[in-house]
């Protein structure tokens, strides 16, 4: 019997027959103006049983010929399966730990949290997973004759990073616009070092996105952020390789930092498609946490009092200065879909101050972890969900991690040093400066765990 023919698309999220090839220049519904996502024949996927997928994903994962050993594309049919092998843009990503961290879950009362490390990947950040696709479709796009002469993005730091490495991997022109003096100087180094174009704009994120949707409305400037539903693609994959660490079963809860929400979204649509081929049995409930500086969806809904739904409105604002920059997004493009998500894992929003992320990413680094302060925000929401005993003990969590704790040291440094504007350590561990004595080294030792 041959093989099944598997495809994919544009469609509208909202409802509306619009349908397109992922080979076009499109990211919004023509008719009413929602976010597309793409669509995959689940009929076509349905043929194959839950056992032949997990069979299949597990035999590629880290070890299959190129590309399927990427954690993306060990996962192609359910990514993009028309594209052609030769067009696939990849750098390994995927295929990060899931850590067991129970010393840090013991200090919360818990007694299984799990931090899926997705910094642990080429440019350091989730990002990635989403980029590999978007930059492949659009190599799949000029080879088929597409004028698209150059893909650009609106950031705050880690999109840039990954928009550029694949791009430059793929020898295609790429166009970033940061906020000038709003993200940490190794996520401004990155772009400039594979050779973007890199736009330092007066305004923040919310503005930089603006004029990037502007940019975009030819069609020879492809648009790369995560309001592109290829993105969103790729990112699903974090969730099906967390169920496939975990022996192809569902954590009860999952944690993700929230700024453009379109990660959020992402988590939902990777568990909804497992469960409906059966290789899950239940859904996690998810949580998005949001920096209080920047809390859009957690104002429309917690704060509400109104249970995250598909029909609530998040109405944008500004965003504060956060020490979470990646997320400091008041106008996030994903809310609708990341709603959506909310509303089918039965989720719940939470937010997190300057002082709690703060200390939260120290309190996990004390642990043996080394945290960003995104990921930071997503433990000081996990923290506080514990403390009023909605997550509770024995129940297993996920945290996902999605940048490297080496791509803000100002920030660790600043917390350890008691620099940081606002900001009180509650656990600070500055280095200890002495003469080049063993008796002025003896003394600090036993000055910190007592004389033996």
């Amino acid at each position: 019997m041959a093989a099944p023919a598997f495809s994919s698309w544009f469609r509208c999220a909202d409802g509306c027959d619009f349908r397109a090839e992922l080979t076009e220049v499109v990211y919004e519904c023509p008719r009413c103006g929602g976010l597309l996502e793409v669509e995959h024949d689940r009929a076509a996927l349905a043929t194959r049983s839950a056992a032949e997928w997990k069979a299949l994903f597990d035999g590629r994962f880290k070890l299959g010929a190129w590309p399927y050993g990427s954690g993306v594309w060990g996962k192609k049919e359910w990514v993009y399966p028309g594209i052609a092998d030769g067009n696939v843009v990849s750098m390994f990503e995927g295929g990060s730990p899931l850590l067991r961290i129970d010393r840090y879950a013991r200090e919360l009362g818990l007694d299984d949290v799990w931090l899926k490390e997705c910094g642990v990947t080429h440019t350091g950040s989730f990002k990635d997973l989403g980029m590999t696709v978007l930059v492949s479709a659009v190599k799949e796009m000029r080879a088929r004759g597409a004028a698209v002469r150059a893909v650009a993005c609106a950031s705050t730091g880690d999109t840039s990073a990954a928009l550029s490495a694949y791009c430059a991997a793929a020898g295609i022109p790429s166009v970033v616009l940061l906020p000038r003096g709003k993200i940490s100087t190794a996520q401004l180094v990155q772009p400039i070092s594979n050779g973007a174009l890199v736009l330092e704009l007066d305004t923040d994120f919310d503005g930089c996105m603006q004029v990037v949707k502007q940019l975009s409305r030819t069609k020879d400037i492809y648009l790369a952020n995560s309001m592109n539903s290829l993105r969103i693609e790729g990112q699903k994959t974090a969730s099906v390789e967390i169920a496939q660490q975990l022996g192809w079963t569902s954590p009860d809860w999952i944690v993700i930092p929230g700024g453009n929400l379109g990660n959020a979204s992402a988590v939902g649509k990777g568990f909804l498609l497992m469960k409906e081929l059966g290789l899950v049995d239940r859904l996690p409930r998810l949580v998005v946490a949001q920096a209080e500086h920047a809390n859009p969806l957690w104002r429309a809904t917690t704060g509400a009092g109104v249970k995250p739904t598909a029909g609530v409105t998040v109405e944008p604002l500004a965003a504060r200065k956060t020490l979470a920059s990646a997320i400091q997004i008041g106008a996030p493009v994903s809310a609708r879909r990341a709603l959506r998500a909310l509303e089918a894992l039965d989720g719940v929003v939470e937010q997190a101050s300057e002082q709690e992320l703060a200390d939260a990413a120290a309190r996990a680094d004390r642990a043996g972890m080394f945290t960003c302060p995104h990921t930071g925000v997503a433990l000081a929401a996990l923290e506080k969900l514990a403390a009023r005993g909605v997550v509770r003990k024995g129940e297993r969590v996920v945290v996902i991690s999605t940048a490297h704790g080496l791509k803000f040291s100002d920030f660790k440094v600043g917390y350890h040093d008691q620099t940081l504007p606002g900001i009180r350590a509650g656990l600070p561990n500055p280095a200890v400066q002495l003469p080049a004595t063993l008796g002025a080294v003896q003394d600090a030792i036993a000055g910190r765990f007592g004389r033996g």
